[in-house]
């Protein structure tokens, strides 16, 4: 590989749509950080997506760099053109080593903007990965990622799933860096709450939480949902409304968008997660390096990568609502129970410590 470097650095360059709050856009922004304090690096990150909000800091390090043009769903052709046309233009005035990209839709973009460039491109996809994303875009992968220099997948099951559609070379499997969070001591007291953390959107299907929750919950035990309207979709009133009529109001509490979670989760007595469609839930990884043990729906990828059942949490079919319900009504009412596969989560997600999670993309992109 010809190595592009400025002096005595090695120049790299990370592409991705947004960086709102989300768990793509934490993991970019945590290898952001970490590629940032290798000294012989130097990283330009690059911000290209219709929604530019910047919740997650870019360290001093890392140069940003952003267009000066809105993308208007209004003239949605010209806009991906002007960013297929931005994105191969600044691509090659930091002309790169190398090039790492994140999110489905948007690796499409980022391959087709610098098709005959010199420039080796590793994309990732961080989503459920027998999602359709439309007839265009499933087609545009089919032909784009075979010609990248290295296609990441977060678990081996995305892998497979994959393989069966296409031979794509160069497949490598990285699970996302898990924060590690402090071990508590024999005198943290946990309150009686299960939390849920995700966003209010669809797939994530908090109103069937609440359901269940007022369905087995006894009255001193509450439910924390952290998570805001991303995507605009204006859930909250509803999810509101929804413990209201269930008699559950003053026990659900809605917590919105959250900088600091470590003593949100140190709190918890257990995690559950309601999601249907997954990549890689950082918050399921996060719940067990606070000793959380999770419930968690099946769904197609992701939760069965780091969840043993019955040894550090507990998988449940794909919304199958008594299964799930049985399970919390478990964990509520055995304490000994909820310690023992604390303890085994937090030991059992160690493999997906941060810094080993960081030299692997390091070693893959730089091979």
């Amino acid at each position: 590989m010809q190595q592009s470097k400025r002096g005595d650095f090695r120049v790299m360059c990370l592409v991705i749509p947004s960086l709102q709050a989300g768990g793509m856009e934490r993991v970019m922004s945590e290898l952001a950080r970490y590629f940032a304090s290798r000294a012989e690096l130097e990283v330009h990150l690059v911000l290209y997506g219709s929604q530019r909000e910047v919740f997650f800091k870019v360290p001093e390090k890392v140069s940003l760099h952003v267009p000066s043009f809105i993308f208007s769903n209004r003239v949605r052709i010209i806009s991906t053109i002007r960013t297929i046309f931005y994105l191969r233009k600044t691509i090659r005035q930091i002309d790169p080593e190398t090039v790492l990209s994140f999110g489905e839709y948007w690796n499409n973009f980022v391959l087709l903007s610098v098709r005959g460039l010199k420039y080796p491109v590793y994309v990732s996809d961080r989503s459920q990965p027998d999602k359709s994303l439309g007839k265009l875009h499933d087609r545009l992968r089919r032909w784009l990622y075979p010609g990248a220099s290295g296609v990441i997948l977060q678990t081996e099951m995305a892998k497979e799933i994959y393989l069966k559609d296409k031979d794509y070379p160069h497949i490598r499997v990285i699970g996302n860096p898990i924060i590690s969070f402090r071990t508590p001591g024999p005198s943290h007291q946990r309150e009686k709450s299960i939390l849920m953390v995700g966003r209010l959107i669809e797939s994530k299907h908090q109103d069937k939480l609440i359901e269940m929750f007022a369905r087995v919950a006894p009255a001193d035990w509450i439910l924390r949902i952290v998570g805001f309207d991303h995507q605009k979709q204006y859930h909250m009133e509803r999810l509101k409304e929804l413990a209201r009529e269930l008699g559950v109001g003053d026990q659900v509490i809605f917590m919105g968008k959250q900088d600091e979670m470590e003593e949100i989760y140190l709190k918890a007595s257990f995690f559950a997660f309601t999601s249907s469609s997954e990549g890689f839930p950082n918050v399921i990884g996060e719940a067990m390096s606070a000793g959380l043990p999770v419930v968690s729906f099946d769904c197609v990828a992701g939760p069965s990568e780091m969840i043993q059942d019955a040894y550090n949490g507990f998988l449940v079919p794909l919304f199958d609502a008594p299964a799930f319900e049985a399970k919390m009504d478990l964990l509520i009412r055995d304490e000994n129970l909820r310690l023992k596969l604390g303890a085994n989560a937090r030991e059992s997600i160690q493999r997906f410590s941060s810094n080993k999670v960081y030299e692997t993309f390091y070693r893959v992109i730089f091979e």
